[in-house]
């Protein structure tokens, strides 16, 4: 069964989220470097552990628009 037009964004959104979250990783990731290069080391550690978080939430991202794919979560109109 097609996905009604709301699903249907919520999808995409959840792609791009997901998407918007693996290109913030690779832009922080550079930032520890250059912080690294820079003498702040400890600064470049505390980000890289953040960034280090990124892949799980990105794949729970996709998992739930998969999920909105197969009809097990749907978007329902506000009452």
């Amino acid at each position: 069964m097609p996905l009604t037009k709301p699903n249907q964004q919520l999808h995409r959104d959840l792609k791009e989220v997901a998407a918007l979250l693996k290109w913030s990783g690779v832009d922080l990731a550079g930032m520890a470097v250059r912080l690294s290069e820079l003498g702040f080391e400890a600064e470049a550690r505390e980000l890289l552990k953040i960034v280090t978080s990124f892949p799980d939430a990105e794949d729970k991202l996709a998992g739930y628009a998969d999920e909105v794919t197969a009809g097990d979560i749907t978007r329902a109109k506000a009452e």
